[in-house]
């Protein structure tokens, strides 16, 4: 069935966060999305800021640094935004670090890819007189010691928020969870949050305690849940940390001719959303829950270093969930349009034109 029967005109990207509705997180989080006005913060000091990603290259890396940039435009002193990709190696990710700080950059922003084993490097650019502020995942570092902020996703939140719907709307069977790289900071919570989580759902059995490595690659993650399908005769829910992956296991259980799953989705894209609606529409469709908004974490991050920096007061907290944006046991649909990217993400702030930008 072609697309078009339920596609919309190219909207705004930005205005699909509207359409996000509230999950069940604590109001002790603050939720991903707009947050605070920048603005406010921006002080006079002329600012460079430099982004660095352990993981980059993958479209989701793409959109958070423009949405990066876009924050960062509001404010005219900021002068330079730099990016880097260490592409998965932990030594270059240390050394880009300490080669911004020795160029002279004010804000070194990083993804914290490895976790606490990058709180050295943090330390040593705080000594060096940078701002530091690693995001997404939690460190046990100690705030102004071991870097400036820290603002997260409370990840084992969003494990079990998926554990909570899986329990409630799935209710019972054999649930797997794909996560990225080995050692991901990120999965390993996640993976964590769902342990818990599940513990409240009996008739929900974890088939292996640790999360799949996928790499975060699609070509990857269909090889793997292949194997799943081979080693597991039931697979009821499969768990993810990216739409990508996800995308890619679907595409192995109907290869072979199996229904697919129930989903639960961190950070979805164009194309599994189109995957979804198409499926829905032909009379296939599936169970799928989806937390979005997650790109924009990086603003809440520069606000953060800016603040920082500035000496500006932000009352914004770093505890911070993602958003319920698909969730078919509500017939909360989403968006789909065929002339975007697979990939793109219509729940960053980004509009249209910023958004294909991004990700060209």
């Amino acid at each position: 069935m072609s697309r078009q029967k339920f596609l919309k005109p190219a909207l705004l990207a930005g205005a699909a966060v509207a359409a996000i509705s509230t999950s069940a997180f604590s109001a002790d989080f603050a939720k991903l999305g707009k947050g605070a006005d920048i603005s406010t913060i921006c002080g006079e000091k002329p600012a460079s800021v430099a982004m660095i990603d352990g993981y980059g290259g993958n479209t989701w890396r793409k959109i958070a640094f423009a949405e990066m940039k876009d924050e960062a435009s509001k404010c005219p002193n900021i002068k330079r935004t730099v990016y880097s990709d260490a592409g998965g190696d932990a030594q270059k990710y240390n050394s880009d670090i300490n080669s911004f700080v020795a160029q002279g950059y004010d804000i070194i922003m990083t993804f914290a890819d490895f976790g606490d084993a990058a709180l050295p490097a943090y330390r040593a650019a705080m000594q060096a007189g940078a701002v530091v502020v690693p995001y997404n995942a939690k460190l046990t570092g100690t705030p102004g010691v071991d870097y400036t902020a820290n603002p997260h996703q409370e990840m084992t939140e969003v494990g079990k928020e998926m554990a909570r719907w899986a329990g409630t709307n799935v209710k019972k069977g054999n649930v797997v969870f794909l996560g990225g790289f080995p050692g991901a900071a990120t999965s390993q919570a996640i993976m964590e949050g769902i342990r818990d989580g599940i513990k409240d759902y009996p008739d929900l059995k974890l088939l292996d305690e640790n999360y799949v490595v996928t790499n975060w690659n699609p070509a990857d993650a269909q090889k793997v849940v292949a194997g799943l399908i081979a080693k597991y005769p039931q697979i009821d829910v499969v768990m993810s940390d990216y739409g990508v992956i996800s995308l890619a296991g679907i595409k192995a259980f109907q290869q072979v001719g199996l229904p697919v799953p129930a989903q639960t989705v961190l950070a979805s894209q164009n194309d599994i959303n189109c995957k979804y609606l198409a499926d829905k529409a032909a009379g296939k469709g599936w169970r799928y829950m989806s937390l979005d908004s997650t790109s924009t974490i990086v603003r809440f991050a520069l606000r953060q270093g800016l603040a920082a920096f500035e000496g500006t007061k932000l009352d914004e907290t770093t505890n911070l969930v993602p958003l319920t944006y698909v969730d078919s046991f509500k017939s909360q649909d989403p968006k789909c349009d065929e002339n975007a990217p697979p990939d793109a993400d219509f729940t960053s702030l980004l509009t249209q034109d910023e958004l294909m930008k991004a990700i060209r």
